[in-house]
């Protein structure tokens, strides 16, 4: 059987073991602004937030061009998937956005998230990690980058390409994005992101949902006219609401926190956020029900993104990561399973997207005709290390059968046992 070699294509090991070491890139003096322009959130940081804010703007401009060129259907929302421990024990180690009180109502002044317009120099390294996350502070994802990296510096940002490009640009170290949810499936825009860029999954992390209803302080449930949140959060707690006699109209946002804030922000008593507990701490939000949730067993599992890979192990246990698109052929699909079947090693996901490079496939029959066949590539997930001869037996195998192979990481499983009453 064939191993991996040296100059084996995607030469993961060698990457993992030789880090590339790249000089931060050109200072550039760019303005960039935080503050909310909304009621009650006028003022921003002051100097004492200068470096932050100086070093939170990246150069994003690529994402506008490249969603203009993106087929018609391939475009998704960079909303934050609304599952997560909202409660404070689950990222009281995350030195979170400071938070600053503004003006006589004692409101908290948070900075927004990074736009595909900021531009900003790379920060010179400190002892701090700084982590990149979608969203507004508040957001699921930034009780993730808790979970992950504690006592780090949380960097929102606006969209997912924003998160890998603060990172990418030196702005972030690591990024943390949701890619699944055991409901509401794959986020298909993080998947042709983690293609399209060239950073490299180092771990992950899995939180449960914990919604609660958030309304101004003094509102009563049965006042409200309207529930805002995101989507899969709105979907999540239908029964729930209909329990405590809501019916109120659903309208959709593009994330939990920013419901919140929203709703803050315009000081809306007939309207309330469904969103983390972490959230009504910091706009100042009442919490009306707790655990809104309808299904307990509800995770979302967020990937960790960074620069360089880390050196795969067998001392504990490891999930790899890999892309290919496979081959002309007949059965070549069962052919690529078959590789990691008869070695032992279990898939613990299977996706397939559109190939953007070749989205159909012609086949001409001269006794059938011509047929059209849409090409995809697959995204797998096994447990296994690259540091086994199994798994690299079997990518040897898989790649006499692909076209375009891909390791995106070799990363230590997340096996932190999870309550989902927490």
């Amino acid at each position: 059987m064939q191993t991996l070699t040296q100059p084996y294509s995607f030469n993961y090991l060698n990457r993992a073991r030789n880090p590339t070491i790249r000089p931060a890139p050109t200072r550039i003096v760019v303005k960039c602004g935080y503050g909310f322009e909304s009621a009650g959130f006028s003022q921003g940081f002051g100097s004492s937030r200068a470096d932050w804010q100086s070093s939170c703007a990246i150069l994003a401009s690529k994402v506008v061009s490249q969603q203009e060129d993106s087929p018609a259907g391939e475009t998704h929302s960079g909303a934050d998937v609304g599952t997560v421990n909202g409660h404070k024990t689950s990222v009281t180690d995350l030195n979170l956005v400071p938070i600053n009180i503004s003006g006589n109502d004692n409101k908290p002044v948070l900075p927004t998230p990074l736009t595909i317009s900021d531009l900003s120099p790379a920060p010179m390294h400190g002892s701090q990690l700084r982590v990149a996350y979608q969203g507004v502070p508040g957001a699921y994802s930034e009780a993730a980058a808790g979970k992950a990296y504690p006592n780090s510096q949380a960097i929102p940002c606006d969209q997912f390409e924003v998160a890998f490009q603060a990172v990418e640009l030196w702005i972030a170290d690591r990024a943390v994005l949701p890619v699944e949810n055991s409901l509401g499936g794959s986020i298909h825009r993080n998947y042709d992101l983690l293609l399209r860029h060239r950073l490299h999954i180092v771990g992950e992390v899995q939180l449960p949902v914990h919604h609660c209803l958030l309304a101004l302080p003094g509102v009563r449930k049965e006042f409200l006219t309207r529930v805002i949140s995101h989507p899969q959060a709105l979907a999540q707690c239908e029964h729930s609401l209909t329990k405590l006699g809501l019916n109120a109209a659903r309208e959709a946002v593009d994330d939990t926190a920013g419901a919140a804030e929203y709703v803050a922000a315009n000081k809306l008593l007939d309207t309330a956020a469904i969103a983390s507990a972490r959230a009504a701490e910091l706009y100042g939000l009442q919490v009306l029900a707790d655990g809104i949730q309808d299904d307990p067993n509800n995770v979302t599992r967020f990937v960790m993104l960074a620069r360089e890979p880390i050196i795969p192990r067998t001392d504990r246990p490891f999930k790899t990561s890999i892309v290919f698109a496979h081959d002309k052929g007949t059965s070549v699909l069962f052919k690529v399973l078959s590789a990691f079947a008869f070695r032992n090693i279990s898939l613990t996901k299977i996706e397939s997207r559109p190939h953007r490079n070749r989205p159909i496939r012609v086949v001409d029959d001269e006794s059938e005709g011509t047929a059209k066949h849409f090409e995809y590539i697959f995204y797998i997930d096994f447990e296994a290390s690259m540091a086994e001869v199994r798994a690299q037996n079997a990518l040897a195998e898989v790649q006499e059968f692909t076209s375009f192979l891909r390791v995106l990481g070799s990363y230590p499983m997340d096996m932190t046992p999870w309550n989902p009453s927490c």
